[in-house]
């Protein structure tokens, strides 16, 4: 039987712990540059085991921040502040200035010099799912964090993207009521704001079709790929909508594929653009047993509307990111069970 993650999600919130303690992390891992798979190399692993990341690309440096690790709190799982950064070629990752506090599901976006890390959730308001409107920014240059404008509204579980020096934040979840503290407390939406990073505000564009939380984004050819996710009450949706933003308008294009095991569609993966494809990465689902997580990687053609499976994670992995950089995609972080289990400090080099 599939269960919705609503219903599975209670374990995790009840060892959230936000205090930092480090532990032990991953053993065993494979050195930089090892081949894992045909197609696949190690790069360098995290510091820490962590996933629910969106990881993003600035200047040729990937950027990690926040999400929930076994290595930060008190508890089986904990919120971590701590941010990382891995030069193009380097062999291990630096530890760069921590987040204002700890959060997970911060969606990073690099835009211009500058890295920001929007919404996702904190241990505030007397709950560990406390969903949050800031939009917090890196300059590398000074390894500071600063506040920026404000979302309209909290969000989290978003899709985000840089398209034209604007920064889309697209679907995921926000507090239906005026409580924000829960899991309970939030709905999913199709809501589509847009930040204008250099004159500081917020504008509205075209909603989604579907309305989902923990999607994948991509953006190719200059349009924006929404691919998989979940909702709140619901499971797991195959969907992949396109979003056009020089005429504000969406296009539905075909959906992720049957998979091996476990419902069609996937939430929790990532997703990322390389040489005309899209490809989708890992994913969850639940189920009466704990559910399970995705193996399949996903190749999608836009000129034949059509995705094929172009090759199997070494490690599968859910609440990753994945980030085009140096003529591959890296799948980093994330968790090989579904749901706070086994949490992973992995980064796997995807070249197809």
């Amino acid at each position: 039987m599939i269960v919705s993650r609503r219903q599975a999600v209670g374990g995790i919130a009840a060892s959230l712990a936000v205090t930092a303690c480090a532990r032990g992390q991953d053993s065993g891992l494979p050195a930089p540059g090892a081949a894992l798979a045909p197609n696949w190399t190690a790069g360098p692993a995290l510091p820490i085991r962590v996933q629910e990341i969106y990881p993003a690309a600035l200047n040729g440096v990937l950027y990690v921040a926040g999400g929930l690790s076994p290595d930060e709190g008190e508890g089986r799982i904990g919120i971590s502040d701590r941010v990382f950064a891995l030069d193009t070629g380097a062999q291990s990752w630096r530890e760069r200035a921590r987040l204002p506090l700890p959060i997970y599901h911060p969606n990073l976006v690099g835009l211009e010099r500058e890295v920001y890390a929007i919404g996702g959730f904190t241990a505030a308001n007397g709950g560990a799912w406390s969903m949050s409107s800031a939009v917090r920014v890196y300059e590398p240059d000074r390894d500071r964090w600063s506040r920026g404008p404000d979302m309209p509204a909290p969000y989290a579980e978003t899709v985000c993207a840089a398209i034209n020096d604007r920064i889309h934040v697209v679907t995921g979840r926000r507090p239906a009521g005026s409580a924000n503290s829960e899991w309970s407390h939030h709905a999913d939406t199709n809501a589509h704001i847009v930040l204008d990073a250099g004159a500081g505000n917020w504008t509205t564009a075209a909603p989604a079709p579907t309305a989902r939380n923990s999607a994948a984004g991509a953006v190719l050819d200059g349009r924006l790929h929404v691919i998989g996710g979940r909702t709140v009450n619901g499971g797991n949706t195959p969907a992949h909508e396109v979003y056009d933003p020089a005429e504000d308008r969406w296009e539905t294009a075909a959906p992720l594929p049957e998979p091996q095991a476990g419902p069609r569609g996937a939430g929790g993966l990532a997703a990322a653009a390389l040489n005309g494809r899209v490809y989708a990465f890992g994913g969850e689902w639940f189920d009466s047993t704990g559910g399970g997580v995705y193996t399949q990687v996903w190749a999608y053609d836009p000129q034949a509307d059509a995705w094929n499976q172009a090759s199997a994670m070494p490690a599968p992995r859910h609440g990753l990111g994945a980030v085009t950089l140096d003529g591959g995609i890296w799948t980093i972080g994330g968790a090989a069970r579904a749901g706070g289990n086994e949490t992973s400090a992995a980064v796997e080099i995807f070249r197809p």
